[in-house]
Protein backbone atom coordinates (compact mmCIF):
# COMPACT_ATOMS: atom_id res chain seq x y z
CA UNK A 1 0.00 0.00 0.00
CA UNK A 2 1.61 3.31 -0.54
CA UNK A 3 1.62 6.02 2.08
CA UNK A 4 1.52 9.44 0.55
CA UNK A 5 -0.74 11.38 -1.79
CA UNK A 6 -0.78 15.14 -3.59
CA UNK A 7 -1.99 17.56 -4.05
CA UNK A 8 -1.34 20.44 -6.80
CA UNK A 9 -2.55 23.64 -7.58
CA UNK A 10 -1.95 24.44 -11.48
CA UNK A 11 -2.73 28.11 -11.00
CA UNK A 12 -2.98 30.62 -13.23
CA UNK A 13 0.69 32.48 -12.24
CA UNK A 14 1.68 29.73 -10.00
CA UNK A 15 2.00 26.03 -9.23
CA UNK A 16 2.11 24.64 -5.91
CA UNK A 17 2.71 20.91 -5.11
CA UNK A 18 1.72 19.51 -1.52
CA UNK A 19 2.83 15.80 -0.79
CA UNK A 20 0.83 14.09 2.80
CA UNK A 21 1.40 11.45 4.59
CA UNK A 22 -1.32 8.91 5.45
CA UNK A 23 -1.88 10.50 8.45
CA UNK A 24 -2.51 14.00 7.19
CA UNK A 25 1.04 15.81 7.74
CA UNK A 26 3.01 18.14 5.19
CA UNK A 27 6.02 16.05 4.12
CA UNK A 28 6.72 17.89 1.59
CA UNK A 29 5.46 21.21 -0.30
CA UNK A 30 6.94 23.97 -3.46
CA UNK A 31 6.05 26.66 -5.11
CA UNK A 32 7.00 27.40 -9.39
CA UNK A 33 6.34 31.03 -10.31
CA UNK A 34 5.83 30.51 -13.87
CA UNK A 35 4.24 33.63 -15.15
CA UNK A 36 0.88 31.94 -17.34
CA UNK A 37 -0.75 28.45 -17.16
CA UNK A 38 2.38 26.20 -17.65
CA UNK A 39 2.50 22.50 -17.92
CA UNK A 40 6.56 22.92 -17.43
CA UNK A 41 5.83 24.92 -13.87
CA UNK A 42 3.63 22.86 -12.63
CA UNK A 43 5.50 19.89 -13.78
CA UNK A 44 8.75 21.43 -11.84
CA UNK A 45 6.36 22.06 -8.44
CA UNK A 46 6.13 18.41 -8.54
CA UNK A 47 9.22 18.01 -9.22
CA UNK A 48 10.67 20.23 -6.40
CA UNK A 49 8.45 18.65 -3.93
CA UNK A 50 8.59 14.77 -4.90
CA UNK A 51 12.61 15.15 -4.78
CA UNK A 52 12.23 16.82 -1.37
CA UNK A 53 11.41 14.16 0.48
CA UNK A 54 12.96 11.09 -2.04
CA UNK A 55 9.80 9.99 -3.61
CA UNK A 56 8.11 9.94 -6.96
CA UNK A 57 4.92 10.05 -8.81
CA UNK A 58 4.60 6.34 -8.80
CA UNK A 59 4.55 6.33 -4.79
CA UNK A 60 1.66 8.67 -4.62
CA UNK A 61 -1.84 6.74 -4.05
CA UNK A 62 -3.41 9.44 -5.05
CA UNK A 63 -3.23 12.75 -6.77
CA UNK A 64 -5.68 15.46 -6.60
CA UNK A 65 -5.41 18.76 -9.08
CA UNK A 66 -6.99 22.37 -8.15
CA UNK A 67 -6.83 25.51 -9.39
CA UNK A 68 -6.86 27.27 -13.38
CA UNK A 69 -5.44 24.09 -15.40
CA UNK A 70 -6.83 21.54 -13.09
CA UNK A 71 -7.99 19.72 -15.83
CA UNK A 72 -4.93 20.16 -17.78
CA UNK A 73 -3.04 17.57 -15.31
CA UNK A 74 -2.41 14.34 -17.14
CA UNK A 75 -1.16 12.81 -13.35
CA UNK A 76 -4.48 13.30 -11.52
CA UNK A 77 -6.35 11.06 -10.54
CA UNK A 78 -9.48 13.40 -9.84
CA UNK A 79 -9.64 17.39 -9.50
CA UNK A 80 -12.30 20.01 -7.60
CA UNK A 81 -12.69 23.47 -7.97
CA UNK A 82 -10.75 25.78 -6.09
CA UNK A 83 -13.27 26.96 -4.32
CA UNK A 84 -13.77 23.47 -2.46
CA UNK A 85 -9.79 23.03 -1.82
CA UNK A 86 -8.99 26.52 -0.61
CA UNK A 87 -11.82 26.18 1.91
CA UNK A 88 -10.57 22.70 2.57
CA UNK A 89 -7.17 23.68 3.46
CA UNK A 90 -7.69 26.90 4.48
CA UNK A 91 -9.20 25.39 7.76
CA UNK A 92 -6.94 22.73 8.07
CA UNK A 93 -3.86 25.72 8.30
CA UNK A 94 -6.80 27.78 10.78
CA UNK A 95 -8.87 25.78 12.20
CA UNK A 96 -11.13 28.61 13.82
CA UNK A 97 -11.65 30.16 10.50
CA UNK A 98 -15.11 31.48 9.17
CA UNK A 99 -13.97 33.19 6.17
CA UNK A 100 -11.44 32.39 3.87
CA UNK A 101 -9.94 35.52 1.53
CA UNK A 102 -7.43 34.29 -1.12
CA UNK A 103 -6.77 36.32 -3.83
CA UNK A 104 -4.41 34.87 -6.06
CA UNK A 105 -2.58 35.89 -9.89
CA UNK A 106 -5.80 35.70 -11.43
CA UNK A 107 -8.86 36.28 -9.12
CA UNK A 108 -10.31 37.14 -6.03
CA UNK A 109 -12.26 34.38 -3.79
CA UNK A 110 -14.22 35.01 -0.62
CA UNK A 111 -15.54 31.50 1.18
CA UNK A 112 -17.84 31.22 4.04
CA UNK A 113 -16.72 27.83 5.60
CA UNK A 114 -17.73 25.60 8.74
CA UNK A 115 -15.91 23.64 11.18
CA UNK A 116 -15.39 20.88 8.42
CA UNK A 117 -13.82 22.96 5.64
CA UNK A 118 -17.53 22.60 3.60
CA UNK A 119 -18.16 25.72 1.87
CA UNK A 120 -21.35 27.47 2.50
CA UNK A 121 -20.81 30.23 0.16
CA UNK A 122 -18.64 32.43 -1.75
CA UNK A 123 -18.39 35.12 -3.88
CA UNK A 124 -15.57 35.22 -6.47
CA UNK A 125 -14.11 38.26 -9.06
CA UNK A 126 -12.71 36.10 -12.10
CA UNK A 127 -13.62 38.01 -15.41
CA UNK A 128 -11.15 40.20 -15.21
CA UNK A 129 -7.79 41.24 -13.23
CA UNK A 130 -9.49 43.56 -10.73
CA UNK A 131 -7.64 43.86 -7.74
CA UNK A 132 -5.56 40.50 -7.67
CA UNK A 133 -1.46 39.65 -8.34
CA UNK A 134 -1.89 40.30 -11.77
CA UNK A 135 -3.22 43.65 -11.44
CA UNK A 136 -0.35 44.12 -8.68
CA UNK A 137 2.15 43.29 -11.29
CA UNK A 138 0.82 46.13 -14.10
CA UNK A 139 0.77 48.39 -11.62
CA UNK A 140 4.51 47.29 -10.83
CA UNK A 141 5.59 47.34 -13.78
CA UNK A 142 3.96 51.33 -14.25
CA UNK A 143 5.65 52.42 -11.79
CA UNK A 144 9.22 50.93 -12.28
CA UNK A 145 9.20 48.95 -8.46
CA UNK A 146 10.00 45.18 -7.87
CA UNK A 147 6.48 43.50 -6.89
CA UNK A 148 7.89 42.16 -3.52
CA UNK A 149 8.84 45.98 -2.83
CA UNK A 150 5.06 47.61 -3.36
CA UNK A 151 3.85 46.44 0.22
CA UNK A 152 6.31 48.43 1.94
CA UNK A 153 6.49 51.59 0.42
CA UNK A 154 2.62 51.55 0.22
CA UNK A 155 2.58 51.72 3.63
CA UNK A 156 4.73 54.68 3.68
CA UNK A 157 1.44 56.50 2.27
CA UNK A 158 0.50 60.00 4.38
CA UNK A 159 -1.51 61.53 1.63
CA UNK A 160 -5.09 59.79 0.74
CA UNK A 161 -5.55 59.77 -2.54
CA UNK A 162 -7.76 57.75 -4.88
CA UNK A 163 -7.92 55.10 -8.20
CA UNK A 164 -11.29 55.35 -9.16
CA UNK A 165 -10.80 52.35 -11.80
CA UNK A 166 -10.42 48.50 -10.82
CA UNK A 167 -9.81 48.06 -14.52
CA UNK A 168 -5.79 47.07 -14.71
CA UNK A 169 -5.46 49.33 -17.86
CA UNK A 170 -7.25 52.06 -16.83
CA UNK A 171 -6.04 52.11 -13.10
CA UNK A 172 -2.16 52.26 -14.81
CA UNK A 173 -3.35 55.07 -16.73
CA UNK A 174 -4.19 56.81 -13.33
CA UNK A 175 -1.22 55.92 -11.69
CA UNK A 176 1.11 57.57 -14.68
CA UNK A 177 -0.86 60.52 -13.94
CA UNK A 178 -1.09 61.11 -10.55
CA UNK A 179 3.11 60.66 -10.67
CA UNK A 180 3.32 62.91 -13.45
CA UNK A 181 1.45 65.33 -11.20
CA UNK A 182 4.18 64.75 -8.59
CA UNK A 183 2.64 62.57 -6.08
CA UNK A 184 5.14 60.16 -4.33
CA UNK A 185 5.11 56.77 -4.84
CA UNK A 186 4.36 56.25 -1.78
CA UNK A 187 0.94 58.01 -1.91
CA UNK A 188 0.11 56.21 -5.13
CA UNK A 189 0.63 52.78 -3.83
CA UNK A 190 -1.26 53.37 -0.97
CA UNK A 191 -4.20 54.34 -3.14
CA UNK A 192 -3.50 51.15 -4.81
CA UNK A 193 -3.73 49.28 -2.19
CA UNK A 194 -6.88 51.03 -1.20
CA UNK A 195 -8.71 50.12 -3.94
CA UNK A 196 -8.07 46.31 -3.67
CA UNK A 197 -9.44 46.16 -0.30
CA UNK A 198 -12.46 48.20 -0.81
CA UNK A 199 -12.70 45.23 -4.03
CA UNK A 200 -12.43 42.83 -1.88
CA UNK A 201 -14.96 44.33 0.79
CA UNK A 202 -17.30 44.13 -1.86
CA UNK A 203 -16.86 40.46 -2.30
CA UNK A 204 -17.24 39.91 1.67
CA UNK A 205 -20.36 42.00 1.59
CA UNK A 206 -22.05 38.95 -1.06
CA UNK A 207 -21.05 36.35 1.44
CA UNK A 208 -21.73 37.96 4.81
CA UNK A 209 -18.66 39.71 7.84
CA UNK A 210 -18.19 37.19 9.67
CA UNK A 211 -14.73 36.11 12.02
CA UNK A 212 -12.53 34.50 12.28
CA UNK A 213 -10.72 35.36 8.77
CA UNK A 214 -8.10 33.69 6.95
CA UNK A 215 -6.15 35.40 4.30
CA UNK A 216 -4.69 32.89 1.32
CA UNK A 217 -3.01 33.29 -1.64
CA UNK A 218 0.37 34.85 -2.86
CA UNK A 219 -1.39 38.56 -1.94
CA UNK A 220 -1.40 37.75 1.83
CA UNK A 221 2.63 38.15 1.24
CA UNK A 222 1.86 41.47 0.83
CA UNK A 223 1.59 43.80 3.72
CA UNK A 224 -0.11 46.88 2.70
CA UNK A 225 -2.95 44.18 1.37
CA UNK A 226 -3.49 43.05 4.41
CA UNK A 227 -3.09 46.18 6.12
CA UNK A 228 -5.39 47.91 4.17
CA UNK A 229 -8.45 45.15 4.13
CA UNK A 230 -7.85 44.88 7.28
CA UNK A 231 -8.92 48.06 8.07
CA UNK A 232 -11.49 48.12 5.46
CA UNK A 233 -13.18 45.44 7.03
CA UNK A 234 -12.06 46.21 11.00
CA UNK A 235 -11.23 42.78 11.54
CA UNK A 236 -8.14 41.52 12.05
CA UNK A 237 -7.11 38.77 8.88
CA UNK A 238 -4.86 35.05 10.48
CA UNK A 239 -1.80 34.81 7.94
CA UNK A 240 -0.64 30.73 7.77
CA UNK A 241 2.87 30.39 6.72
CA UNK A 242 2.73 29.46 3.83
CA UNK A 243 -0.43 30.93 2.63
CA UNK A 244 -0.06 29.88 -0.98
CA UNK A 245 -0.40 26.17 -0.76
CA UNK A 246 -3.74 26.11 1.11
CA UNK A 247 -5.53 25.29 -2.40
CA UNK A 248 -2.90 22.54 -2.99
CA UNK A 249 -3.36 21.57 0.40
CA UNK A 250 -6.91 20.80 0.27
CA UNK A 251 -6.66 18.93 -3.06
CA UNK A 252 -4.19 16.67 -1.05
CA UNK A 253 -6.73 16.49 2.14
CA UNK A 254 -9.21 15.29 -0.47
CA UNK A 255 -7.18 12.56 -2.07
CA UNK A 256 -5.97 11.69 1.15
CA UNK A 257 -9.89 11.01 2.04
CA UNK A 258 -10.42 8.93 -1.21
CA UNK A 259 -7.77 7.12 -0.80
CA UNK A 260 -8.97 5.88 2.19
CA UNK A 261 -12.29 5.48 1.64
CA UNK A 262 -10.57 2.98 -0.98
CA UNK A 263 -8.05 1.25 1.25
CA UNK A 264 -10.65 1.43 4.26
CA UNK A 265 -10.17 -2.38 5.01
CA UNK A 266 -6.49 -1.13 6.27
CA UNK A 267 -6.69 1.90 7.55
CA UNK A 268 -10.43 2.71 9.04
CA UNK A 269 -13.39 1.57 10.78
CA UNK A 270 -16.99 1.01 8.81
CA UNK A 271 -18.07 3.95 10.93
CA UNK A 272 -14.81 5.99 10.10
CA UNK A 273 -15.49 5.22 6.59
CA UNK A 274 -18.81 6.39 6.29
CA UNK A 275 -18.57 9.88 8.23
CA UNK A 276 -15.83 10.28 5.47
CA UNK A 277 -18.15 9.41 2.97
CA UNK A 278 -20.93 12.40 4.22
CA UNK A 279 -18.08 14.56 4.19
CA UNK A 280 -16.60 13.93 0.92
CA UNK A 281 -19.88 14.60 -0.62
CA UNK A 282 -20.74 17.77 1.29
CA UNK A 283 -17.05 18.97 0.37
CA UNK A 284 -17.99 19.76 -3.23
CA UNK A 285 -18.86 23.29 -3.51
CA UNK A 286 -21.23 24.96 -6.23
CA UNK A 287 -19.38 26.52 -9.21
CA UNK A 288 -20.34 30.03 -10.07
CA UNK A 289 -23.67 29.74 -11.91
CA UNK A 290 -24.88 26.27 -10.60
CA UNK A 291 -27.93 25.32 -9.53
CA UNK A 292 -26.61 23.76 -6.95
CA UNK A 293 -25.83 20.55 -8.50
CA UNK A 294 -22.59 19.56 -6.92
CA UNK A 295 -19.08 19.32 -9.02
CA UNK A 296 -18.15 16.44 -10.90
CA UNK A 297 -14.79 15.13 -10.71
CA UNK A 298 -12.90 14.58 -13.78
CA UNK A 299 -10.86 11.45 -14.42
CA UNK A 300 -8.53 13.00 -16.83
CA UNK A 301 -7.40 9.45 -18.31
CA UNK A 302 -10.76 8.20 -18.75
CA UNK A 303 -11.92 11.70 -19.84
CA UNK A 304 -15.37 10.94 -18.55
CA UNK A 305 -17.17 13.05 -15.53
CA UNK A 306 -17.34 10.94 -12.76
CA UNK A 307 -19.25 11.48 -9.30
CA UNK A 308 -17.02 11.87 -6.47
CA UNK A 309 -16.38 8.73 -4.79
CA UNK A 310 -17.18 6.60 -7.83
CA UNK A 311 -14.24 4.21 -9.63
CA UNK A 312 -12.92 4.83 -13.30
CA UNK A 313 -14.14 1.26 -14.00
CA UNK A 314 -17.54 2.55 -13.12
CA UNK A 315 -17.52 5.18 -15.49
CA UNK A 316 -16.47 3.25 -18.32
CA UNK A 317 -19.31 0.85 -17.36
CA UNK A 318 -21.66 3.52 -17.41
Amino acid sequence: MKQHVMGVDFGSTTAKTVILDLKGNIVAHAVAHMGAVSGNGVKQSMKDALERVGLTQADMGRTVSTGYGRRMLDEADKNYTEITCHARGAVAMVPDARLVIDIGGQDSKVISVDSNGLVAQFAMNDRCAAGTGKFLEVLARAMEIELEEMGGVALQAKEKLKISSMCATFAETEVISLLAEGHPKSDVLGAVHKAIATRTLGLVGRVGKKGPVVMTGGVAKNPAAVHYIEAEMQLPLILPDNPQIAGALGAALIGLDDYKVENRHLLISEQEDMAHEDKMAGDKACVPGCRGVPEFAIDPREKHPVKPGATADAARAH
